[in-house]
């Protein structure tokens, strides 16, 4: 009791300190992040138990992490805790055809529609497709249509999945910087999500549609991985940067993960809208209704 008691304690004053947004946006963003994204991803690969179980204690003074729906909670290192899977039926994934699920677990930031281009990445802060996305005609394409941006913290099931029957046609992954993405930073860095490493992930839907997803890296993630490319997108990667492929997926199938946490911008065309359930401030599951098409 006593040791939970220092734990819950030494957290509380560590989200003091955190909600302090000039002292929050210094320590996530104004060091060298690159060097410690990398130092990160080096160090979490260490596989010594001390290391590990020692690492997981000092992550879950920082937030609330829940393993209770892990496959296995013993792991090799780090990044296994980060990259976990979930235990079978964990995240039902709903049948309807008319929805579109969630590829991931997720925080709902900013969701809408693409009004000249223009998609919000928080109050008074706005970004342009094109630049996002680094391609006129495919953000042409989205004009009018849903965008929804869900992020994942770093506690989060990072693995995110198909959000429907579709074949995933092009990768475009663009390098950038690893900016953190938490709300604090997007209310003062702008333009962030098109600062960041990301990936365009191109899916056609089985009526035709294309269905884009943007995973955007951030500071300790900068390491995209996508199961069907053999191919690990990270900081050090320069290209080819359009990754043709042609890999058939099934609603709910895992089509990848990211190393820590981060964000997932989904881009839906006209014809297809937000789901009744979601808004600004809600929270979604993998598996959960995100989309409609009818």
């Amino acid at each position: 009791m006593q040791t939970n008691d220092t734990t819950m304690n030494a957290r509380s004053l560590i989200e003091r300190l955190t909600q302090q947004e000039d002292i929050n946006f210094l320590f996530s963003n104004r060091i060298p992040r690159r060097f410690v994204t990398r130092f990160m991803g080096w160090w979490s690969r260490i596989e010594h138990p001390w290391i590990c179980n020692g690492s997981i204690a000092l992550w879950r003074l920082f937030s609330e992490l829940d393993l209770s729906d892990a496959k296995t909670t013993r792991f090799k290192s780090l990044h296994d805790c980060f990259t976990r899977e979930l235990k079978p039926g964990a995240r039902p994934v709903d049948r309807d055809p008319e929805h579109l699920v969630s590829p991931c677990d997720g925080l709902v930031g900013e969701c809408g529609t693409i009004d000249q281009g223009l998609l919000l990445q928080a109050k008074g802060f706005d970004y342009t497709l094109q630049e996002l996305i680094l391609d006129g005609e495919l953000a042409q394409y989205y004009e009018g249509g849903q965008y929804a941006t869900l992020r994942l913290t770093s506690s989060m099931y990072h693995r995110f999945h198909a959000p429907a029957d579709c074949r995933v046609e092009q990768v475009n992954y663009i390098s950038g910087d690893a900016w953190n993405v938490n709300p604090i930073a997007l209310k003062r860095v702008d333009r962030l999500f098109c600062k960041n490493e990301r990936a365009v992930i191109r899916c056609r839907l089985a009526s035709g549609q294309l269905l884009t997803l943007v995973p955007v890296a951030a500071i300790l993630v900068a390491s995209i991985r996508l199961r069907f490319l053999d191919v690990l997108l990270h900081l050090r990667y320069r290209g080819p940067n359009v990754i043709a492929c042609d890999a058939t997926l099934q609603r709910g199938e895992e089509m990848g993960w990211f190393e820590h946490g981060s964000t997932i911008i989904v881009l839906a065309p006209p014809g297809i809208r937000l789901g009744d359930g979601v808004f600004q401030g809600g929270r979604v599951q993998m598996g959960q209704p995100l989309l409609r098409t009818g």
